[in-house]
């Protein structure tokens, strides 16, 4: 059976489009009350700016045959062990006859102070993706196949997110692959190699620029990292457990 992609074109951009639209409700509403939030972080926090992109996922499950598994997004139900500490919350998981099939989770970052949280989400990526693997290789999860796991990042395509940054090591050459990128860059580099380390199953980056309130719109950076092969590879994995089941 062919795999179904759920008009993830138009989904995606109708996603993008509520990202913004979601963050600009919460600025509006922060300037009503007279708050003010440093960073715009009460922007990124409040509501859940990208639900759209779950809701991709749970067409993704239904639309490959999976129609009876569970799809849980409460913060009460997304919680899994870890090895290196008790629980970790996820955005995302799927359950599919008591065994994990799936654990997703969306990130954003926007600017205009692209630095201050990039190492922090580079360090939460892998930090969370090896406690994951590890918890899965102790049988945190039962004794079943590998579930996907996948990570997603929307960054603002912006000036600051575009510049080239120069970095500066005192003791040790810092990688070439990094010398002159920009924060875009650097996120699609990670992504590639959270992927080829076999950290997460699939790990995506687009780029989408503010006015994309209007229009949806999105930039992905290479094939590796794009939301039609995160999104394959999904609906692959999906497919796979629904054959799996049938299997006698």
């Amino acid at each position: 059976m062919a795999l179904d992609l759920a008009d993830y074109e138009t989904k995606s951009s109708a996603a993008v489009q509520a990202f913004w639209g979601n963050r600009d409700q919460a600025r509006q509403a922060q300037t009503v009350t007279g708050r003010i939030d440093a960073g715009q972080r009460g922007a990124v926090t409040a509501g859940k700016n990208m639900d759209g992109f779950v809701a991709l996922i749970l067409d993704l499950v239904r639309a490959n045959g999976l129609t009876e598994a569970e799809v849980h997004r409460s913060r009460a139900l997304v919680m899994l062990p870890g090895y290196f500490r008790p629980t970790k919350l996820w955005d995302v998981l799927v359950l599919h006859q008591g065994h994990l099939v799936a654990a997703i989770e969306f990130k954003s970052q926007v600017g205009p102070s692209f630095g201050n949280n990039f190492n922090n989400r580079v360090e939460e990526a892998i930090g969370s993706a090896h406690d994951f693997q590890t918890a899965y290789r102790e049988g945190a999860f039962g004794k079943y196949p590998r579930p996907f796991l996948g990570w997603l990042m929307l960054v603002e395509d912006a000036t600051g997110s575009r510049t080239p940054i120069r970095e500066a090591s005192p003791h040790f050459r810092v990688f070439p692959v990094f010398q002159g990128t920009s924060y875009i860059q650097r996120y699609n580099l990670l992504c590639q190699r959270l992927v080829q380390e076999q950290l997460y199953t699939a790990a995506c980056v687009i780029a989408s620029p503010r006015s994309a309130v209007a229009d949806g719109q999105y930039t992905e950076l290479d094939a590796i990292t794009s939301l039609r092969t995160f999104v394959t590879s999904f609906a692959g994995h999906i497919a796979t457990e629904v054959a799996r089941q049938a299997t006698p």
